[in-house]
């Protein structure tokens, strides 16, 4: 699977929040991990995928967008706790950005996150949504 671009290599973690879970220390990581960062080379690894619940953590809203974002204006970036540990920084969506705060629930959904120009490729991802 090494000679596919990035988009295709990703699919899983990117659809289906795919991390890892260290049999050694329980720790939880996102992204995906081949060696644990707590026990190092002792540590031993699989796969583990996450429930797509938490909490925001903290937000921005973003009213000047880079280029080919524009017409997402405005909308929040937050780093969202995971109910299992990890922090994600991730897109909020479906959501007023006044409704969004430190502390309130979300889950994850599929979105489009990208398409490359008319006729490219249409790369799709999690984002996150408001549950309360």
């Amino acid at each position: 699977m090494k000679g596919l671009p990035a988009h295709w290599r990703l699919l899983p973690q990117r659809y289906n929040l795919i991390g890892s879970y260290c049999k050694n220390c329980s720790g939880r990581f996102f992204p995906q991990r081949s060696i644990c960062p707590d026990c190092r080379r002792t540590g031993s690894m699989e796969e583990f995928k996450f429930s797509g619940k938490g909490e925001i953590y903290s937000y921005t809203v973003i009213r000047a967008p880079p280029q080919g974002f524009d017409y997402q204006v405005p909308y929040v970036i937050a780093i969202v706790k995971m109910d299992e540990g990890p922090f994600i920084t991730t897109q909020i969506v479906d959501c007023n950005p006044e409704d969004v705060e430190i502390g309130k629930r979300v889950e994850t959904v599929f979105r489009k996150v990208i398409a490359d120009g008319e006729s490219g490729i249409i790369r799709y991802g999690y984002k996150f949504r408001l549950t309360d």
